[in-house]
């Protein structure tokens, strides 16, 4: 069981998934902080000087000076502006991820076409093996 484990971690697709993971986790905190330090503040400040951070309801009634006294006071709060932030994360990452599919896609060579298997009958113009020399519906000899 050890030996299979081993083929199965040392196989190259378990390799780079792990890869994967791991810059993605990085490449996520960079976009997190890209979003949070330097695309939101400018926007916040062309809306009036907002913080997104601290943009939300309290769903108790009352009135709280910022999220974090909201929180500390166990006040249910509805989070719009973190999931603002989130949202602008999240449309970042995949149009980084389109931006590199595109790429890739544009590097990978094309496949050569494929030779086709099957050729109509000039008869009855069914589909027959491209080998064949009678259509095997109408008996003709092609």
């Amino acid at each position: 069981m050890i030996k299979e484990f081993k083929e199965f971690i040392m196989r190259g697709n378990v390799l780079d998934l792990a890869v994967g993971i791991i810059i993605g986790g990085a490449f996520g905190k960079i976009v997190s902080s890209l979003v949070d330090d330097i695309i939101m503040p400018p926007i916040g400040l062309l809306l009036g000087k907002v913080d997104f951070t601290n943009l939300f309801l309290s769903l108790d009634g009352k009135v709280y000076a910022s999220l974090a006294v909201a929180r500390e006071a166990g006040a249910p709060t509805w989070n719009y502006g973190l999931f603002i932030n989130t949202l602008i994360n999240f449309l970042i990452v995949a149009f980084a991820i389109f931006l590199l599919i595109k790429q890739v896609n544009r590097l990978q060579k094309p496949l050569p076409p494929k030779e086709p298997d099957t050729k109509k009958c000039t008869f009855c113009q069914t589909d027959i093996p491209v080998k064949a020399t009678r259509c095997p519906h109408c008996t003709s000899q092609l």
